[in-house]
């Protein structure tokens, strides 16, 4: 009983009203990714908090008599962050989006953008180039409106594939060395970085204008209500607008706020305006009407077979990455016992090196790294080749440990009966060594099962990937958070119980 009343006592306050309890603390949590960067948020060369985002936080703490505290979240977990209680608002470009609006709270905009398209300079003339021509690549941050529109773009029947970035700056890093066409991004992302990027430029007008609005959690209609009246205030004494023009991103579209935020005409990004823009589909085809947030078994029938054909994706890097990585790995462990004195310190530290270092940070090196040497390999070679470098440190020990367990006298008799070293080796060592290692090669593998989802950094799409994106485009993210680790479950599963099967097999040979 006493464990019920504490628990329903922790339901009570985290359903306590958010308002208030900012008022009581003296502090309200807002979420942002600093990997975004600028404008708007990012560290300066000093590691103090910059970007337009910041200081619209802080003059709205000032208004609100409040201290507006930051907490770090990755981007496209922020509203899940938000459910968690993990903080009280979600300030850092976010669109207003419906299924956004079914699931959090919006405020009024505070920003009005738009989507601009950016290329080498002279290769692309206008967004027609998209539409004919040869197949595009084209990069935008994962999960965003830009994302959508290409997406949109190529369902309809435009030659392009869009590729997804963590970061924006990324992206357009990746257009300058030629690894994409193009990429699509928001208006104040490409005023900012414009000056760190000149061989870059605009194709065609801006396209897709939207609101940056944000968010709380459902129900917190005083804090929104707070934040929407700091919001008219900030622009009535021109605060706005100075706060933008640091940054160099106020533009005469800013003006619109002004017939928002004036007139009090929130409506408009609210939920009973949904229904009024709502339009009817088909039920039967797992299609529901504008508006609505599919929920349950229509998420299954809707999104499963997209996570289905990524964890295809899941199951390819590692059938190709793992043989790779097992097959370097015994080179290297052969090496560092048989090879001649000099090979054993540089094998000794590339091992030490790759597993002291993480995996994340050597796919980057090669996808980000290599191509400003002139070494331009395709997103899914990366990963496999960081996969296989990265797995074959890790390999090469348990090989070692196997070949070392394999007792001496094997080989002595084997070089006594007349074989090369070479033979007793392919023979005799390690055969054993095989059946010694078998367990933890295993492990190794349903590891790297799971470690794929690291691979999203250089731009694919596996299983993780795919259920963040769809977790942040629909907010279904139980379903699709079950779904994947049903998935997962189902690809790592079957593999335990070959490694045990084996291990009966070698105890009873």
């Amino acid at each position: 009983m006493r464990l019920l009343a504490l628990a329903l006592l922790a339901t009570t306050a985290f359903a306590g009203d958010t308002w208030d309890r900012a008022v009581e603390k003296g502090v309200l949590r807002w979420g942002a990714d600093e990997e975004g960067g600028g404008p708007f948020v990012f560290r300066d060369d000093e590691d103090r908090l910059q970007g337009f985002e910041v200081d619209l936080a802080d003059a709205i703490g000032r208004y609100l008599g409040i201290r507006m505290e930051f907490v770090q979240g990755q981007w496209d977990r922020l509203p899940d962050m938000l459910r968690a209680d993990k903080v009280d608002l979600v300030l850092n470009g976010y669109e207003w989006t419906p299924d956004r609006v079914l699931a959090m709270e919006a405020t009024a905009p505070y920003y009005v953008y738009a989507l601009q398209l950016l290329a080498r300079k002279g290769t692309l003339r206008s967004w027609d180039d998209l539409r004919s021509g040869g197949p595009r690549k084209v990069g935008c941050l994962a999960g965003s409106a830009a994302h959508e529109v290409m997406l949109r773009l190529a369902e309809e029947g435009a030659p392009l594939e869009v590729v997804g970035y963590d970061g924006n700056t990324d992206a357009m890093k990746h257009v300058e060395t030629g690894n994409l066409d193009a990429t699509l991004q928001d208006t104040p992302i490409a005023s900012f970085y414009a000056p760190h990027f000149p061989g870059l430029g605009p194709v065609g007008d801006p396209v897709a204008p939207g609101y940056y609005v944000m968010y709380a959690r459902e129900g917190d209609h005083r804090l929104v209500n707070r934040l929407n009246e700091a919001l008219i205030v900030l622009f009535r004494n021109g605060e706005l607008e100075r706060i933008y023009g640091r940054y160099g991103i106020w533009t005469p579209e800013q003006e619109q706020l002004a017939t928002i935020l004036e007139t009090g005409r929130f409506y408009g990004f609210q939920k009973a305006a949904l229904s009024e823009a709502a339009a009817r589909t088909d039920a039967t085809a797992g299609e529901v009407r504008a508006g609505e947030r599919r929920r349950g078994w229509a998420v299954v029938t809707t999104y499963g077979m997209q996570l289905v054909r990524a964890a295809g994706v899941t199951v390819l890097l590692s059938l190709v990455s793992f043989p790779l990585a097992v097959a370097t790995g015994l080179l290297i462990a052969l090496g560092r016992i048989y090879g001649p004195r000099w090979l054993r310190p540089p094998l000794a530290f590339y091992v030490e090196f790759l597993r002291g270092t993480p995996l994340m940070l050597q796919l980057y090196f090669v996808f980000f790294f290599l191509p400003e040497l002139g070494v331009n390999i395709p997103a899914f070679g990366c990963a496999i080749l960081g996969l296989a470098i990265n797995y074959s440190a890790y390999e090469s020990e348990i090989y070692r440990a196997g070949i070392q367990a394999v007792p001496k006298g094997q080989m002595e008799a084997a070089l006594s009966l007349g074989m090369s070293r070479l033979t007793a080796l392919r023979r005799i060592v390690v055969p054993q060594a095989a059946r010694i290692v078998v367990p933890p090669v295993v492990n190794d593998f349903i590891a790297l099962f799971k470690d794929t989802s690291v691979c999203s950094v250089v731009t694919i799409i596996e299983l993780t990937k795919r259920f963040s994106v769809l977790s942040q485009s629909t907010q279904a993210t139980v379903e699709l958070m079950l779904m994947t680790g049903a998935l997962y479950l189902l690809m790592s599963y079957p593999l335990s119980i070959v490694s045990r099967r084996l291990e009966r097999g070698l105890e009873a040979a």
